[in-house]
């Protein structure tokens, strides 16, 4: 349409701006693992690039640190041949998830310092509350479905996600000085007693 802008890296050089780009994300993760919560200036210069062109690609701090958010997006985290016992399909599910929190756990934190800051830009894309993790579980309980109401299914989905997360292993580790090991194993355990409880409740 006459009158809309079009995004820097749209115009022309899709390639190398591309190229560009991963290259200041990258960066950026590099910096949130050593422990700095990167500004636009610092992880350009840990890419060498100019930091007028990172500008182009980042205009400020909330926007690279969103964009530093790992790539969780898998339709499923069941393999191709999933099991059919609720149990086990939920075990895969946390030992997978739990890795993945771990795995990327500063740019996570990053995202949900980002998450919960006030006065965010309306419109900013927030990659927690975008339900990657909810998914995944109900695709691990989905066994339960005609044998559980929806709105108690959607509960338990919601318990054992609130248990397990960038959330979680923040409280765990910084609050419950638990290790990562540790939290790890209490957010697995928390899923399973929780779907041990509701299956008790099926039976009774």
């Amino acid at each position: 349409m006459m009158g809309m802008s079009i995004p820097y890296e749209l115009q022309g050089r899709k390639r190398q701006k591309a190229r560009t780009r991963g290259a200041l994300v990258e960066a950026a993760r590099k910096l949130l693992a050593d422990g700095v919560t990167p500004t636009v200036e610092q992880a350009a210069e840990q890419a060498d690039i100019a930091r007028t062109t990172a500008y182009r690609y980042f205009p400020n701090q909330r926007v690279l640190l969103l964009a530093t958010y790992p790539d969780l997006d898998a339709p499923s985290l069941l393999g191709d041949d999933p099991p059919s016992d609720v149990a086990a399909r939920l075990e895969m599910v946390t030992e997978a998830l739990t890795r993945q929190i771990v795995d990327h756990e500063p740019e996570l934190r990053a995202s949900l310092r980002v998450s919960l800051e006030a006065g965010g830009v309306k419109g900013d894309p927030l990659p927690l509350r975008q339900g990657r993790g909810i998914r995944w579980i109900e695709d691990a309980l989905a066994p339960l479905r005609g044998h559980m109401s929806q709105p108690e299914l959607r509960r338990l989905v919601l318990a054992i996600r609130a248990s397990i997360g960038i959330e979680a292993l923040v409280w765990l580790t910084d609050i419950g000085k638990l290790s990562r090991a540790e939290s790890v194993e209490s957010m697995r355990w928390s899923a399973r007693a929780l779907l041990r409880t509701a299956l008790e409740d099926l039976d009774a």
